[in-house]
């Protein structure tokens, strides 16, 4: 698509800074029949995206988009430009404030129809009805007639820019060269992104067996990045899908040939509950034996409190099946750089592991000039603080090829790994975990009473699996309270218990208390992260294999509001 043609409104001569810059958008369904592409700006995004996008430097003025007060101050109009296919579209634009008292409905909500010709379109701040309930600048939407129902339907190119009120000046936008994807840079950096080989035997043998059109699974697990946020479509343009499809090219053979594809990427979870749904969402209760798995925590578990058991507890579960599978453990990046790369490659180098690090591929490029050996700038990379656009995507895909490629031509190393004699490097407490919900059976646990957890909550965090574009709900047997003093109670015989339960940033939401032989061992409030989110909570770990009183009751105060038991991971 060709960029966006230039204003014409005289405001164009304000100062001004973009905070997306020929971005895609693409509509997911929703159930009023339209496509919607959410773009958050909580949680430090749009000060991310000024300074990514934007190239905003002045602390005030970042400061001043912290919150929907100052972000009035600062922004006159809104420039929002559209294009599509066909210049008879329209697109709505949505910029929502968050409230205060409700989040998601006593805030402001800005709306503008745009026509999808590239042309830009303004909204006048002055000209609107602002809410005493204002709080923060929220979330941004574009809503389509109709949602993305397959790769090349309901895909557009968006720009947003900020012109600013008097006083207040911004730097003239950074030029950006394409993208070379050909060049020999590239390939340098590619390079760069291959932290170690490691002992390639079960990689190895996995390309083998898909060469010789034996079936083969190669699946990947992780939290949002894994689940494509930012990628548009977000089915094939992941960087799962393009290393799926690179792998088929790697063996030769087609997509829809012997190599299977699984991609199970939730987004805002970490490993503490990757290791809990990995049976369901993977192996699919036991209908498939993933031959390669890849997994993506590395940006996902700063949360971590076990710092790393989680996370290697999942890697051995993957390396204990008996078909042998091999796991590569894939490190991304956020915008300000960071990762946990340093805290989790002690297991990759504990076990052999392959490890491809993107921080390490594109952060040096971050800081280049162009011209002087720069191929990707930041803003080509991410689509926001946290999650990487259509580029960015496939350089991941391109890092984890480049090791795949390698491996093939490479000779088969001596399969060396005998976890029953390699104690965990940073431990091992979940490896055996698994999930308990309402739909399951099991001789360890006895539900003695629901109590006023009795209701199933189908609001739940949907999420794209493999190649769908439809999102199938996360944890739908679950246990719902809505009112009522009546704890959830139960036996579980254990050594370990974690419980996962909705977040949600509804006003009707509350709090409850986990009690464990009668002690209050957690509180869950599903305010904390205020989106309809999974959330795992260690209720207790590594304590003696024996049967375990738990009650789970709403916080006094709270006993007419809601909470949602999602399930139980345990190690029995």
């Amino acid at each position: 698509m060709a960029g966006p043609k230039a204003p014409k409104d005289p405001e164009k001569k304000r100062p001004g800074f973009y905070i997306m810059r020929n971005k895609q958008i693409s509509g997911s369904a929703q159930s009023n029949g339209t496509g919607v592409q959410f773009i958050y700006l909580n949680d430090g995004r749009m000060i991310s995206s000024a300074r990514i996008v934007g190239n905003i430097t002045d602390d005030t003025m970042l400061e001043m988009l912290s919150t929907t007060e100052g972000f009035r101050r600062l922004v006159h109009s809104i420039g929002v430009s559209v294009e599509m296919d066909g210049t008879d579209k329209k697109v709505e634009f949505v910029f929502q404030m968050y409230g205060k008292s409700d989040l998601y409905k006593s805030g402001t909500t800005l709306c503008m129809e745009v026509p999808a010709d590239g042309m830009e379109y303004l909204l006048d701040l002055s000209a609107c009805d602002w809410s005493d309930d204002d709080n923060i600048p929220g979330q941004i939407r574009f809503v389509f007639d109709e949602p993305q129902r397959d790769s090349n339907a309901a895909q557009a190119l968006t720009t947003v820019k900020f012109y600013l009120n008097d006083g207040f000046l911004a730097p003239e936008p950074e030029e950006e060269e394409t993208v070379d994807f050909a060049c020999a840079e590239y390939q340098q950096i590619l390079r760069k992104s291959v932290v170690q080989m490691g002992n390639n035997a079960r990689l190895k043998a996995a390309i083998e067996r898909a060469k010789r059109g034996e079936d083969i699974t190669i699946a990947f697990i992780g939290g949002s990045i894994t689940q494509g946020a930012g990628a548009v479509p977000i089915n094939t343009k992941c960087y799962a899908w393009q290393t799926f499809e690179g792998f088929c090219h790697i063996a030769g053979k087609g997509v829809d040939e012997n190599i299977h594809y699984i991609k199970a990427g939730v987004g805002g979870t970490p490993s503490e509950l990757g290791m809990i749904r990995y049976e369901r969402d993977v192996c699919r209760d036991g209908a498939v034996t993933p031959d390669i798995v890849v997994v993506e925590f590395s940006v996902n578990d700063e949360g971590d409190e076990t710092k790393g058991v989680c996370y290697e507890s999942l890697v051995r579960k993957i390396l204990a099946a008996k078909n042998k599978p091999a796991v590569i453990l894939l490190f991304a990046v956020f915008a300000n750089d960071w990762n946990l790369q340093k805290r989790l490659c002690v297991v990759g180098e504990h076990y052999q592991l392959p490890m491809v690090s993107t921080r390490d591929c594109v952060v040096e490029q971050f800081y280049k000039k162009a011209g002087a050996g720069r191929v990707v700038t930041k803003n080509q990379f991410f689509y926001d603080c946290f999650h990487p656009t259509n580029i960015g995507h496939q350089i991941m895909a391109d890092g984890l090829l480049y090791l795949l490629q390698h491996v093939d031509r490479s000779l088969m190393d001596e399969d060396t790994l005998d976890l029953s004699t390699v104690p965990a490097a940073i431990g091992d407490t979940f490896e055996q975990v698994w999930l308990y919900d309402r739909n399951s059976r099991s001789d360890s646990v006895k539900i003695l009473s629901i109590g006023d957890f009795s209701e199933t909550d189908e609001e739940l965090q949907g999420v794209e699996m493999d190649r769908n574009l439809t999102q199938t709900k996360e944890f739908p047997y679950n246990w719902k309270h809505v009112k009522g003093a009546e704890p959830f109670v139960m036996e579980v015989c254990c050594t370990s218990l974690v419980m996962v339960n909705k977040d949600s940033g509804a006003p009707d939401a509350g709090c409850a208390q986990v009690f464990v032989d009668g002690v209050a061992v957690l509180l869950a409030d599903p305010k904390v992260n205020g989106w309809t989110h999974c959330n795992p909570l260690i209720c207790f770990q590594n304590k003696e294999r024996r049967t375990w009183h738990v009650e789970v009751r709403m916080q006094p105060g709270d006993e007419n509001k809601e909470f949602t038991i999602l399930g139980f991971g345990i190690v029995s």
